[in-house]
C-alpha cells in the first residue's frame, strides 16, 4: 500500500495494493485481492470484493458495492447508490465457478440510482443517466437512459460534452438545381446535396457516381425494419468507402474519426453523408419506414472492418504518427 494514500479510522482495508493519493472514506470495506489506483476516492460506506479492479482517478460515491468481477479503467466516475450485479441467475449459498465481469471503460459515467445487470461494458466515455437500469452493453460515448435503458444521444467533444453537435440539411446551399458538399467537422466526413426536380409529376432527385458520390461502387445494401430503440454499424472500415443515402423515413447517422464526433440527421433522399476509410459510423433513430441505401467502393471483406472501437482508435492514433 502506498504511504500518501488516506484511510479513514473506521474504513476496513485488507488490500495493499492501492496507489498513491487514494482517499478512503468512512466505514468502507476492501478485501484482500482488490486492485485500486492512484488519486481514487472512495466514498464512505462502498464496498470492494476480492476480483476488483480500479483504475486512476475514478471517484466511487457512497452507497456501491463493487462485486467480484468488476473492472473500472481510468477516470470513471460512479454515482451514489449505483447497483452492480454480477450473476444472472442468483441462488442463496449457490455461487458459479466464476462471475460475470462487468467492464467499465475510461472516461465513463454512471448516475447516481443506476442499476447494471452482469457481464456488460460501458464503452469509453459513455454516460448512463441517474436511475437507468443498463441491460446490455453502452457503446463507447453514448448517452444511455430509462428502464431499460436505451440510447438517447452521444456526448460531444471540445467544450461542451453534454451532447454531440451536429450538422443538417441547412449547412449546404440551397439551389436545388446545383449538386453541392460540405465538411462536417470529422476527419474527411462530407454531407451532400443532390439536384432535385420538380413537377406535377412529381420529385426526381439524382447523383452522379465520381461527381456527387466520390467513389464508384461495387456493392450496394438496404437496411429497413429497424425497431426504434436499436443501433446498426458501430464499426469502421480500414480500406472501404461508403456513401449513406436515406431513401425514405429517417435515420441519425454518428461519425467520428477518434478525435471528432458529429451526429447528422438523413431525412430527404436529396441528402446523402460520405464515410471515408477509418471513419467509426454508428445509424440510431430510425424512423418505422425508414430506409437507408449504402454504396460501398468494395465488395464484402470481413478482415476490412474493424468492429472495437478500442481497436479503432488505436490504429486510427498509429496511422497518425506514420
Amino acid at each position: 500500500m502506498s504511504n500518501s494514500a488516506f484511510i479513514h479510522d473506521t474504513a476496513d482495508v485488507k488490500s495493499l495494493s492501492i496507489g498513491d493519493g487514494t482517499r478512503v472514506w468512512q466505514y468502507v470495506v476492501v478485501l484482500p485481492g482488490a486492485k485500486i489506483g492512484s488519486d481514487v476516492n472512495l466514498c464512505s460506506h462502498c464496498l470492494v470484493e476480492n476480483d476488483v479492479v480500479i483504475g486512476d482517478r475514478v471517484t466511487v460515491k457512497s452507497g456501491v458495492y463493487l462485486w467480484d468481477g468488476i473492472h473500472i479503467a481510468d477516470d470513471v466516475f460512479i454515482g451514489p447508490n449505483v447497483t452492480f450485479t454480477n450473476d444472472k441467475f442468483p441462488r442463496s449459498k449457490m455461487y458459479p465457478d466464476t462471475f460475470a465481469q462487468t467492464r467499465i471503460e475510461k472516461g465513463a459515467s454512471i448516475g447516481g440510482g443506476a442499476v447494471l445487470l452482469p457481464g456488460i461494458t460501458i464503452g469509453t466515455g459513455a454516460m448512463v443517466g441517474a436511475g437507468a437500469v443498463v441491460t446490455k452493453s453502452v457503446p463507447p460515448y453514448a448517452i444511455v437512459m430509462g428502464s431499460p435503458a436505451r440510447v438517447a444521444g452521444f456526448v460531444g467533444d471540445g467544450a461542451d460534452p453534454a451532447t454531440v453537435s451536429s450538422s443538417t440539411r441547412s449547412d449546404l446551399p440551397a439551389d436545388p438545381e446545383t449538386s453541392s458538399r460540405v465538411g462536417v467537422g470529422v476527419g474527411d466526413v462530407t454531407l451532400h446535396r443532390f439536384k432535385r426536380f420538380s413537377d406535377a409529376r412529381g420529385d426526381l432527385s439524382v447523383g452522379e457516381f465520381l461527381q456527387d458520390v466520390p467513389f464508384q461502387p461495387k456493392r450496394y445494401f438496404l437496411v429497413f425494419n429497424v425497431p426504434e430503440e436499436k443501433k446498426r454499424g458501430e464499426h469502421a472500415h480500414l480500406r472501404c468507402h461508403q456513401f449513406l443515402i436515406c431513401v425514405k423515413g429517417s435515420c441519425t447517422a454518428v461519425v467520428d474519426d477518434s478525435i471528432s464526433r458529429k451526429e447528422i440527421s438523413l431525412d430527404s433522399p436529396e441528402i446523402g453523408l460520405y464515410l471515408p476509410p477509418m471513419t467509426w459510423g454508428t445509424q440510431y433513430k430510425y424512423s418505422r419506414d425508414a430506409v437507408l441505401l449504402v454504396f460501398t467502393s468494395d465488395y464484402y471483406d470481413a478482415s476490412d472492418y474493424i468492429g472495437e472501437y478500442a481497436e479503432f482508435v488505436k490504429i486510427a492514433r498509429n496511422q497518425e504518427n506514420v
